[in-house]
């Protein structure tokens, strides 16, 4: 019998969620963007001007020569990025709560044909030097895997941020035993308008080989960009994508929409706005007696502890979001985000608390 995706809904659904930004919608920029591709023919698979010219401006937003790949998703970009960095004899060091850890379904490990990811316990998601030592600073074991990538996730999963000194002071240790790095940014707007900085101070100036950098969480329909600061790793990466189902016939309905939010500064204003709606959900979280924030509030995420019996009570309420076994409960806000259904959530999680 054929099996049909159902949308589990208890209660009444909320038009407005804080499960993913992946719930919003397509910002106004990345949309009108699409439709002005839209407009006859054009040459199929990265072949088109708005590829050309989506990979041009990310060069300057990095303000340095890069090579510019675009994939459909987040789990296939780091996925075949490093795949493509590692030969399967090969490691790669991460957080133990990192996203190709615990939410990419081994992809990692399957397209690199077994390299073997090596967890770090993380300080608030992140990975330390320390860490990376501890691993890299083996006795050289034929054994064992032999680490060869660090993979950095900006912001974390529980929304924190490397900064610049912690970047480059990882970027130390990775020298020393002249390993690779690798970063998943797949809100890595957000971060950046965090940190208040230019791109190129937390990329390829801090060490950073390449960048797996997000749009679809950011305001875009689909796809990511894939920017590798360190040419020589690009090499051939077009046979990765085109090997893996990533290489998009008609590429350009991908990449417009990176026009669309890289001009007049789009897509800095959608992460400045989901950041401040996080700050403000959680000013409004902890205003109810009780609450209290698991993680700073760096970025676009909230985490708060709560039981079993009043996760279930909210969504009897219409609201959706994720229990993590390592860091509570998780409420990420979006680019469309607003004040009225965080007030509303407010309220209905003071009731459920009884405060």
């Amino acid at each position: 019998m054929l099996q049909r995706y159902k949308i589990k809904r208890p209660g009444p659904f909320k038009t407005r969620q804080f499960a993913s930004d992946n719930c919003s919608g397509i910002c106004p920029e990345a949309f009108v963007a699409m439709e002005q591709a839209n407009t006859g023919h054009a040459a199929a698979y990265g072949e088109d001007e708005w590829t050309a010219q989506a990979a041009d401006m990310l060069r300057d937003f990095f303000d340095t020569d890069c090579e510019v790949f675009f994939t459909f998703n987040g789990t296939s970009a780091n996925a075949i990025t490093l795949s493509s960095m590692c030969r399967s004899y090969h490691a790669v060091l991460t957080s133990d709560v990192s996203h190709i850890e615990s939410n990419e379904c081994g992809a990692p490990e399957f397209f690199s044909h077994g390299s073997k990811l090596l967890l770090i316990d993380s300080r608030q998601g992140k990975v330390t030097p320390d860490g990376i030592h501890a691993y890299a600073g083996r006795p050289e074991n034929i054994h064992f895997p032999k680490p060869h990538v660090v993979s950095l996730t900006q912001p974390t999963e529980f929304g924190t941020i490397y900064t610049v000194d912690e970047l480059k002071a990882i970027n130390d240790v990775c020298e020393q035993y002249q390993l690779k790095t690798h970063m998943d940014g797949a809100r890595f707007a957000n971060a950046l308008v965090a940190l208040d900085t230019h791109p190129a101070e937390i990329t390829w100036k801090a060490g950073v080989d390449v960048l797996c950098f997000g749009g679809t969480k950011n305001g875009l329909a689909v796809g990511e960009a894939i920017v590798f600061f360190n040419m020589e790793l690009a090499r051939e990466f077009d046979y990765h994508c085109k090997q893996a189902g990533e290489l998009a016939s008609k590429m350009r309905f991908i990449t417009a929409p990176w026009i669309g939010m890289l001009q007049d500064n789009a897509m800095h204003r959608y992460a400045a706005h989901a950041n401040e709606m996080a700050r403000y959900l959680a000013d409004r979280l902890t205003a109810i007696p009780g609450v209290e924030l698991l993680f700073p509030v760096e970025t676009n995420a909230v985490y708060i502890a709560l039981s079993q019996e009043q996760e279930k009570a909210m969504h009897e309420h219409g609201w959706h979001f994720h229990i993590f076994d390592k860091a509570g409960a998780r409420f990420m806000c979006s680019w469309d985000t607003g004040h009225e259904e965080i007030d509303a959530f407010a309220a209905d999680l003071a009731e459920v608390l009884g405060r």
